[in-house]
């Protein structure tokens, strides 16, 4: 059996500036056996019988009694089935694989397939909490009680799809009783521990190699995990090359989608000013709940996003649902509570009569506020002046007054927002444990050994422009290859925005003390391993201390246009501010925010995704409608510096900031161009014409 780095053809130089490069599905093996799913089409069922026809010589299945350890994927939670036994919980979820050499033989057997199923009751409401957590700042109870008044609001976000170009796929070998699996993953250490469960071996037994990502915004976290412990049991027990590749329509059917949400926040008024606030917000997790605990978590420490109040009673839970499980998207619960925070401030701003932005200026953070875990806001918070710069950009100001005139439906809208960098609170000390290493060869190329992933965002030119800097080498000099487990240690998963900052200070300290040991013509190993900032403290219980060692700053302005008779909404025009440390790479941070702003902006008002009796209804990009390079408005970004102390060379996260801010902003533009407020997301022409006939304000 071939080495498992002999199926990448290596790429010249000339092909590196093509921009061609060797992806999972471009692969492939000698005597390679191709692999197609075998699914549920009950959202909930018994499985009573599975009648297999008989198998031509040379095919195979594989199902749940060829496991050898535990029939489960490791992630935060543990219920999520490798393949289902007895029962099926989702349409879609994988109960065999059919294995062989001719791919339209086995598409053949696995139509031939017969489940006898016992159909069980499905739920599709969001009433079945499996996670719940809540926690307290101040004195809520009281505040309510002193309030001159109260406000309360509802708010709903729908599904978004990730909409990567590379649909989900892996390689594999079975070598010397070793596991080789290559992935188009952003994680490669969660695909390995994964596996290990599911096998029941040796860590040694498996590695896992990332091939070039054709992009991911987390939809590629955990959902690999699922495929490649798949994956491992057909290896292990046909002991040949196999491939596992979705078609675009089976990726955009079973795969993980943003979390649903339904939200309400009420909130305490006296003398004009929030004194309290008091959420609920519930997320749809699907069938299992994978890492929608995390999410949930995100979400409900974003609270109130960009804003200070005194006193929070703040809960949330994760509801158990038969559809397909929801999981990993940039953001990763932040844009759901961050629409609904920054819908409910403006709204609380016309329910008492008063000026929306002066309203809140008046509940801005500032440094040296609390936190809505009552951990501190210790940096400088520029969001002053870069929410006057948004401002004079898009002259929000004299088009907020023009556009007040119902005749034009023309609107503008402006969200302030923030992002926690890294995992949140204890996630990175006493969870990830990142570790990465360089390793200087004799001729004095310098490899960064670490587990990040580049699917797309830069990782890669960031890294090595870290580790050139610091030890004043040209970057011709790095060298950065696709993460291989065998050849790097556990830097941990690449979300969260934490790679530049988390990942890069560690290649910036590692650099540190290469550079002050170099010896000309040697082989040297530098380990480093993260260490949380001594003022980090956080209790998970109570959900009280400092969620994240930084935070990023954002600003967003939308330019709508609304067509009175169709109520199509056209983007004119997008301004954006962005705090985000010191950039490391200016085009990859504006890069970062173009695709980040058309994502969250089109989770506002564009991207609608929805299931019937839980098979989803758009699953090809004909019937889920993205935005193309002719709905994409002109976007105009500044960068504004505020080096954060313990980040490479001041840096913090810019990825999943650029996401949060567009979906209310958006929102809120359409909202003023209908005079009519807006409670629910994506804001399409459909949901319009209901406000605009139902709606009483």
């Amino acid at each position: 059996m071939p080495d498992i780095h002999q199926s990448v053809p290596k790429i010249d130089a000339k092909e590196k500036i093509s921009g061609r490069m060797t992806y999972v599905a471009d692969m492939r093996y000698d005597d390679m056996l191709y692999a197609k799913t075998v699914r549920s089409s009950q959202a909930h069922a018994r499985i009573r019988s599975v009648r297999v026809p008989t198998l031509p010589e040379g095919y195979h299945v594989v199902d749940h009694r060829d496991i050898p350890g535990k029939n489960v994927v490791k992630m935060i939670f543990d219920d999520w089935p490798v393949f289902a036994s007895d029962t099926v919980h989702h349409v879609g979820e994988p109960i065999m694989l059919v294995v062989g050499p001719d791919k339209r033989i086995v598409q053949t057997l696995v139509d031939a397939i017969v489940i006898d199923y016992e159909p069980l009751n499905p739920t599709f409401s969001m009433t079945d909490s499996v996670v719940n957590y809540h926690y307290d700042k101040g004195d809520p109870a009281s505040a309510f009680k002193a309030a001159d008044t109260t406000v309360a609001y509802d708010y709903e976000t729908g599904y978004q799809e990730q909409a990567y170009i590379e649909p989900q796929g892996f390689i594999g070998t079975y070598d010397d009783e070793r596991i080789h699996l290559i992935g188009s993953i952003q994680a490669p250490y969660y695909v390995k521990n994964a596996v290990i469960d599911t096998m029941a071996c040796d860590p040694d037994a498996i590695r896992v190699v990332q091939a070039t990502v054709g992009g991911a915004f987390g939809g590629k976290e955990e959902f690999p995990s699922l495929m490649g412990c798949q994956l491992a049991v057909a290896l292990n027990k046909i002991k040949r090359p196999i491939k596992l590749i979705y078609e675009r329509e089976e990726d955009m059917d079973v795969t993980t989608k943003r979390h649903p949400s339904k939200t309400r926040i009420e909130g305490a008024i006296k003398e004009g000013r929030i004194t309290a606030l008091r959420i609920h917000i519930g997320i749809d997790g699907g069938a299992f709940i994978g890492l929608s605990g995390v999410v949930l978590s995100r979400a409900i420490i974003a609270a109130t996003s960009a804003y200070t109040v005194d006193n929070l009673d703040v809960s949330g839970d994760v509801y158990k649902t038969n559809t397909v499980p929801n999981g990993a998207f940039r953001g990763f619960g932040a844009p759901q509570m961050i629409y609904a925070v920054e819908m409910f401030f403006h709204h609380v701003a016309k329910h008492l009569n008063v000026d929306v932005h002066d309203f809140r200026l008046k509940h801005l953070a500032k440094q040296g506020n609390h936190t809505s875990t009552s951990g501190l806001f210790r940096d400088p918070i520029l969001m002053p002046e870069m929410i006057e710069r948004a401002c004079a950009m898009s002259d929000y100001h004299t088009k907020r007054k023009a556009y007040a005139n119902p005749e034009v439906y023309k609107g503008i809208g402006m969200s302030w927002f923030l992002h926690g960098c890294g995992f949140t609170g204890s996630g990175e000390a006493e969870h990830i444990k990142a570790k990465i290493k360089l390793e200087k060869l004799p001729d004095g190329l310098v490899y960064l050994r670490v587990a990040a992933v580049d699917m797309g965002q830069g990782a890669k030119t960031t890294l090595m422009k870290v580790a050139a800097k610091t030890l004043d080498l040209p970057l011709e000099r790095i060298r950065y290859e696709n993460p291989d487990t065998d050849l790097v240690p556990d830097s941990g998963p690449t979300v969260a925005s934490r790679t530049a900052m988390v990942v890069g200070g560690l290649v910036a300290r590692a650099a540190t003390k290469l550079k002050k040991t170099w010896i000309d013509d040697e082989h040297q190993v530098i380990h480093e391993q993260y260490v949380q900032p001594d003022y980090v403290r956080w209790n998970q219980d109570t959900f009280t201390g400092d969620a994240y060692p930084a935070y990023s700053w954002g600003v967003n302005v939308v330019e709508v246009e609304v067509d009175k008779t169709t109520l199509e909404v056209e983007v004119k025009h997008i301004w954006s501010t962005y705090d985000v440390g010191q950039s490391l790479d200016d085009n990859i941070v504006l890069g970062q925010a173009d695709g980040g702003t058309a994502q969250g902006v089109a989770y506002g008002y564009l991207e609608v995704m929805r299931h019937r009796e839980g098979k989803l209804l758009h699953k090809n990009m004909t019937d889920y409608v993205i935005p193309t390079a002719v709905d994409m408005a002109k976007t105009t970004t500044e960068l504004y510096n505020n080096p954060f102390a313990l980040g490479p060379y001041g840096a913090k996260g810019a990825g999943e900031l650029t996401l949060v801010g567009g979906a209310p902003a958006v929102a809120l533009a359409i909202e003023m161009a209908i005079g009519k407020r807006v409670h629910a997301i994506p804001a399409t022409p459909e949901y319009l014409m209901e406000v605009l006939h139902h709606a009483n304000d």
